[in-house]
């Protein structure tokens, strides 16, 4: 597909959702082996592993390796691509009217969709370099300063933006809470949680007691502001639509909850993780899997909340295969990958963790199959969103008569 050139005013910091997506969908492609391939002794599947797995004699090992590298290197190239279009429109769209008007309403919080999209682009390109990156996991303990380093920096552009939103509307006001009928302003939080989720893949990978323990902190606080802010912005979004109505093309921010409590649920036990390992602090399989089955809950609850609300409103007939557009459409994609992944860690670390289910067992490949649907009603949606939202128009076509000889 053909992006299109300059989207001009029309362009919105939402069209970096696009880039997100396609970036979660190279992660849960990487659940494939991280819960489905052997890798003894190490948290995460790298290089050896994966072609250990891939030219084995086990024939789930190697449709499940195969499956797994496809997708990630797929939506990997597609994440890049769309990142670098969306910065080109970006450059262009800040030298517009549009981009002053943007900063000055209720919006000026998506420009928390750049830090969030590139804190994606970081996570995919760990996973990269330890698929597909020979001796590069032997030298992980000199990579994750850069990590960390890079997740900061991430977090320190978030950071400026948000609190430049929070300044300008808490000294100068003009925030409508009455055009605030929607999740949307959970994506600032959202964007924190990322990073802090990013933070804490060191903390919980790393075997050096310097680096867990500033990892664990950057993580601690960008997890820790996204809880508080998330509270805050969840109970005046609600506020809002209960007085105003949801927003028809703002609807699918409902669903911003699940991929925020994947991401902050999938911090959390990282970092329990760490404790474990580095400090000696006990965790229990059991006590896990009532950590993440509460999360599971609340992600369900949401889920179906934002379901009846789209439904009713028709919103998947009108902005997903009918006639009318809205970045925001972006939005369903995380929710599906979210479900996906979190769903993943439900089953591997919640239920084959207290033995209730064993890996690879036909209870366990029954599980994965809902998940394996979402997973691809979710692909089927960014392709369709992507076609319709960032494709280039095709020319018009000569009507015939005075018009055509023109």
């Amino acid at each position: 597909m053909r992006y299109a050139r300059s989207l001009g005013e029309s362009w919105s910091p939402l069209h970096f959702l696009s880039a997100l997506g396609a970036g979660g969908l190279s992660v849960s492609f990487f659940m494939y082996i991280m819960f489905g391939t052997p890798h003894p002794g190490h948290p995460i599947p790298y290089f050896d592993t994966v072609v250990a797995a891939l030219t084995g004699a086990n024939l789930a090992h190697q449709i499940l390796a195969a499956i797994a590298v496809a997708g990630i290197l797929y939506f990997a190239v597609m994440h890049v691509r769309i990142m670098v279009w969306n910065f080109r429109q970006y450059a262009a769209f800040k030298r517009s009217g549009a981009y002053e008007r943007l900063r000055k309403g209720n919006n000026e919080s998506q420009l928390m969709a750049a830090p969030l999209a590139v804190a994606m682009s970081i996570n995919v390109g760990f996973i990269l370099g330890a698929v597909f990156v020979p001796g590069l996991w032997s030298i992980r303990e000199l990579l994750f300063p850069g990590a960390i380093l890079a997740f900061a920096l991430t977090g320190w552009w978030a950071l400026r933006i948000y609190l430049d939103f929070m300044g300008r509307v808490l000294v100068e006001g003009g925030f409508s809470c009455a055009d605030n009928n929607s999740l949307g302003q959970m994506l600032a939080v959202f964007t924190f949680a990322m990073v802090g989720v990013g933070f804490s893949a060191s903390a919980a990978m790393s075997h050096e007691k310097l680096t867990v323990t500033v990892a664990f902190i950057g993580a601690t606080f960008f997890l820790a502001a996204a809880t508080v802010l998330g509270v805050m912005k969840l109970i005046l979004g609600f506020r809002a639509m209960m007085e105003h109505k949801a927003g028809v093309a703002t609807a699918p921010t409902l669903w911003i909850l699940i991929p925020f409590l994947t991401v902050l649920g999938i911090g959390l036990y990282r970092l329990r993780m760490a404790l474990a390992h580095t400090y000696g602090v006990e965790v229990s399989a059991g006590g896990l899997f009532a950590f993440l089955t509460a999360v599971l809950a609340i992600q369900a609850l949401f889920g179906l909340i934002g379901w009846t609300v789209m439904k009713r409103a028709r919103y998947f007939e009108r902005f997903v295969t009918g006639p009318e557009k809205s970045p925001g459409s972006f939005a369903l994609i995380c929710p599906g990958v979210a479900i996906f992944v979190f769903g993943s860690f439900f089953i591997n670390i919640g239920l084959v963790g207290i033995g209730v289910v064993e890996k690879l067992s036909i209870a366990w490949y029954v599980l994965y199959l809902p998940l394996v649907w979402i997973q691809f009603r979710t692909i089927a949606t960014w392709m369709r969103l992507n076609a319709k939202l960032l494709a280039e128009p095709a020319p018009a076509r000569p009507t015939g008569g005075l018009q055509a000889a023109e």
